[in-house]
């Protein structure tokens, strides 16, 4: 963390800096009140280490607009003149705690410690907040899929490591879900999961708030901010839509990667980064790669674990149970007794191709139990899904034989664990489903 000290005694500012920078902090020490407020006014700190009897100035008098300045900062006040009336004041007025003169080394560790551990319990409840408001139905840690299941058993493998993980799948196969999932299994998962959507910001805009940035960085920087990395501190750093990153970016996020270090925007002091980090693309990064959109170098520190989700028309043995899990969570919501699907909603759930996956299903049960009438979903409740086009393959339509064939033959591949299972399912030989698969 970035510290502060405040103390017109020159031996014990000194002694300050020495204990703090040995338990790999970084220190500044001002000798009065007005060095510190312009401290605080040119920079961020975390904590402030504020002597209660200064020269002239009482430490007490100055506390307020040290919180008014820095707001986030936790200000410990120090003093030799120490009594439980003067502690109790300090409190009362935002302190965080009190420390008496004389003091050890092992006393300001300790009480660091639990600045940074409040520090996380709050970037935690504020993650928390989040996924409350989001209140999205659970996530399926079981698949019908043998595609799926694989997924999942790789991430939840995965998760038990610091490894950078790679998370493929269209838009809307549950990448972000599973991910805070893996969060949720991990050793960090104390501390917070932090998400940064790629595609969202400009360059510019998505550098700050990746990384940081420090007062006057750039016009409208009216103060220091920490930025999404330090957030996430001994957390997981979630980049979602990674192919969607700038080429500018991409360099510092490797070094983050490589190095654990990175620097604010505006500044060139190097910070460490205690994070790891999941990444996730709808993108195919390989076909990026050559064209240049993506760093390769990038793409295999990112690539030390990868896993792909299945679309959900490749997962048709899931969709009866995830339809019924959400058509449970949105029911109990909305006060309506809907007790499950009838047998033809279901059947066109089934056939339907769902071009936006998990998400699209999401909608559609929830819209479906609340302008439904009846006990069950029927197949009038679901307006939103339509035939299938005349250009997809569907048996009866316009499309020969032969694309009907590689179709199937594309759904039982997905479905099977190996492709020796898939060739005994169609009846063919392997090697004659390798050939097709390679001409495929």
């Amino acid at each position: 963390m970035r510290v502060l000290v405040v103390d017109d005694e020159k031996n014990i500012r000194r002694t300050m800096v020495v204990a703090l920078e040995s338990m790999d902090h970084e220190a500044v020490a001002v000798a009065s009140g007005a060095d510190a407020l312009r401290e605080l006014r040119a920079a961020s700190f975390e904590v402030v280490f504020l002597d209660l009897k200064l020269h002239q100035e009482s430490g007490l008098d100055i506390l307020a607009e040290i919180l008014r300045l820095a707001p986030k900062a936790a200000v410990v006040m120090v003093t030799a003149y120490g009594s439980i009336e003067t502690a109790v004041e300090a409190m009362r007025r935002g302190a965080f705690d009190y420390l008496p003169k004389p003091c050890t080394p092992e006393q300001v560790r300790q009480l660091l410690a639990r600045i940074e551990r409040t520090h996380r319990l709050e970037n935690r409840v504020a993650e928390l907040e989040s996924q409350l408001q989001s209140e999205l139905p659970s996530f399926d840690l079981v698949s019908q899929s043998p595609t799926m299941q694989a997924a999942l058993d790789t991430a939840f493998k995965a998760a038990q490591s610091d490894a950078t993980v790679l998370i493929l799948g269209e838009s809307g196969t549950g990448k972000s879900v599973l991910a805070r999932e893996m969060h949720a299994r991990s050793l960090r998962k104390a501390a917070a999961f932090v998400t940064v959507s790629c595609p969202s910001l400009s360059r510019e805009l998505l550098e700050s708030e990746l990384f940081g940035h420090v007062r006057g960085a750039f016009t409208g920087a009216l103060s220091d901010t920490l930025g999404k990395v330090a957030a996430a501190e001994g957390g997981t750093l979630f980049l979602d839509e990674i192919g969607d990153l700038p080429s500018a970016i991409q360099a510092k996020l490797l070094r983050l990667l490589q190095e654990r270090e990175y620097e604010r925007v505006g500044e060139t002091k190097s910070r460490r980064a205690n994070v790891r980090v999941i990444a996730a693309t709808n993108h195919d990064l390989s076909a990026s790669l050559q064209t240049g959109k993506f760093r390769e170098d990038l793409y295999y520190r990112l690539n030390v674990i990868s896993l792909r989700l299945p679309p959900l028309r490749d997962r048709v043995q899931d969709i009866e149970s995830i339809a019924k899990r959400h058509l449970e969570f949105f029911a109990a919501r909305a006060g309506k007794q809907i007790h499950g699907l009838s047998t033809e909603a279901l059947r066109s759930m089934q056939g339907y191709r769902w071009p936006g996956n998990l998400r699209e299903l999401r909608n559609v049960i929830e819209r479906a139990v609340i302008l439904g009438n009846g006990q069950q979903i029927d197949l009038s409740d679901l307006s939103e899904i339509q035939p299938p086009s005349s250009s997809e393959v569907r048996v009866g339509g316009s499309v020969s034989l032969e694309e009907i064939e590689n179709e199937h033959m594309r759904r039982v591949i997905a479905n099977s664990r190996t492709m020796d299972e898939a060739a005994a399912v169609l009846g063919i030989d392997p090697a004659t489903l390798y050939r097709r698969k390679k001409k495929l």
